[in-house]
């Protein structure tokens, strides 16, 4: 009772020409394939992808960690100490976000009991 018979198929074929036309249905196939190869591509990018991150991802035993402060970078200096006396800007204060008065609730069952 739920095998696919040929009249099954035949009777899909009819029905998908006569919604689509036989001009689209081509076009449409061809579409269909190129995104399937697409998504087939991407799928093995991302496998390959994978591999190589699980690759990098092993631990590298000639390297040391860096021992010493931290020092700044060529071509750029470090900030010019302020001159004495000189006092930071006072901070200016953010304004206070209010909330809205809430509205009082009116029932609108009781809304039309009440006209």
């Amino acid at each position: 009772m739920g095998a696919l018979k040929p009249w099954h198929i035949a009777i899909f074929v009819v029905v998908l020409v006569l919604l689509f036309g036989a001009k689209r249905l081509p076009d449409a196939a061809r579409s269909l394939g190129r995104s399937l190869r697409i998504i087939k591509a991407e799928t093995k990018g991302l496998i390959d992808e994978n591999n190589d991150v699980a690759e990098k991802a092993e631990p590298q035993h000639s390297r040391q960690p860096i021992q010493g402060e931290v020092l700044h970078q060529q071509g750029q200096q470090a900030p010019p100490p302020p001159p004495p006396g000189y006092q930071q800007p006072a901070a200016q204060p953010q304004p206070q976000y209010q909330q809205p008065q809430p509205q009082p609730y009116v029932d609108p069952v009781q809304r039309t009991h009440d006209r």
